[in-house]
């Protein structure tokens, strides 16, 4: 599986291998990898995943954190000798919300970013969070709903969505 111009969204549940496929597309793409990073460590278990995703990724990347401001990041990281790996989409919702930003605008400022023809590849990786039972409560439900609608938007502009399940990906799109 190759990576192909435009925008990939790779969407999975949990320890899929989403992240995995995400980086080694973005390797094999022989073009510079920029992770844009969109995790905070909270607590030392997300400080410990935060790290096994470093160590994973070696020393041939380059980080940028950027649990906000997620367009701006993109616009400035593009290029035609660069390929850009988002993980993940999810992350930078929780973040929006916990910080009470506008989620709708955002998600489409993003869409609207990821539909302009970006001068280099962009991968996105997210959790794919709609497959369970309804949360129990109403930001669970809120974050679900966000998620799901985000994910039609990106999967909308994308030129390639792929679903990982139990390490296999499944091409839905491209």
């Amino acid at each position: 599986m190759a990576l192909g111009d435009g925008v990939t969204l790779i969407i999975g549940g949990a320890r899929s291998g989403k992240s995995a496929l995400a980086e080694r597309l973005a390797e094999e793409s022989s073009l510079a990898p920029v992770y844009l990073a969109t995790g905070r460590a909270f607590d030392a278990e997300m400080e410990a995943r935060i790290s096994q995703h470093r160590v994973r990724r070696g020393n041939g990347w380059r980080t940028v954190e950027v649990p906000l401001d997620l367009v701006t990041a993109i616009r400035c990281e593009a290029g035609p000798e660069r390929v850009l790996l988002v993980d993940c989409l999810t992350l930078w919702l929780t973040n929006l919300m916990m910080e009470g930003r506008a989620v709708a605008v955002e998600c489409q400022a993003l869409v609207d970013c990821l539909a302009a023809m970006l001068p280099g590849p962009v991968i996105l990786v997210s959790n794919e969070v709609g497959l369970g039972i309804v949360p129990e409560n109403e930001m669970a439900r809120d974050f679900r709903d966000h998620a799901g609608r985000l994910h039609q938007t990106v999967a909308a502009v994308a030129a390639k969505v792929i679903f990982v399940a139990a390490g296999l990906p499944m091409i839905l799109k491209g």
